[in-house]
């Protein structure tokens, strides 16, 4: 009999250790989880929008503390950024600043380039993605061909004279293009072909 007791008393205290330790457990986890979340990471935020083959500096960028986790390497910490540093690819503003987006002139892939537009939607600005179409010349030189796209996916980087554009005026306009685009850019221009920018979605 006193050991059938002994026996259920033991048991009894293991479980109440199992417990024991599940509850010190949770509050570990918890208290592990509640530790992590507070831990940021100073990184580099534009504030402003930067576009391909600018260069990233102080002027364009603001240091902000974010809780990013294992993650945190992965974006551009105030020490890292190297002099002459240059976007590759868009950063717009209010974006934290991935490593993947910034490295040195010779990463990039693209190039500027400026056209004279027969046509620039209202709202068009810096940054913004569009398509660019043109229509080559017929032979007579009275007419031209039906519009069709030239570069999918270009980025206007200035819009010379923005106020009081008309339709159908030309109006200077710089634009960031792939490399690989730019020799058909040249010969449209130099072809005399119409050029007109529609933004992204817009056209058909």
């Amino acid at each position: 009999m006193m050991r059938s007791r002994t026996h259920r008393r033991f048991f009894a205290d293991l479980r109440f250790l199992i417990g024991v330790a599940l509850v010190i457990a949770s509050v570990a986890g918890v208290w592990l989880l509640v530790s992590t979340s507070r831990q940021t990471t100073p990184v580099l935020q534009a504030t402003r929008t930067v576009l391909p083959g600018e260069t990233i500096s102080s002027a364009e960028l603001q240091v902000v503390e974010v809780g990013l986790g294992s993650l945190g390497d992965s974006y551009l910490a105030p020490q890292s950024l190297e002099p002459g540093a240059v976007a590759v690819r868009t950063l717009t503003a209010g974006e934290l600043v991935p490593l993947a987006a910034v490295g040195d002139v010779d990463d990039l892939r693209t190039t500027s380039v400026v056209i004279g537009s027969t046509a620039v939607p209202a709202g068009v600005t810096a940054g913004t993605v569009v398509e660019l179409w043109h229509a080559p010349p017929i032979d007579d030189g009275r007419s031209f061909e039906e519009p069709r796209i030239l570069v999918a996916d270009a980025i206007i980087a200035h819009v010379a004279e923005e106020e009081g554009m008309l339709a159908g005026g030309r109006i200077d306009v710089e634009i960031v293009v792939d490399r690989a685009d730019i020799a058909d850019v040249l010969a449209a221009i130099t072809g005399g072909d119409a050029l007109s920018i529609v933004p992204t979605g817009a056209g058909s």
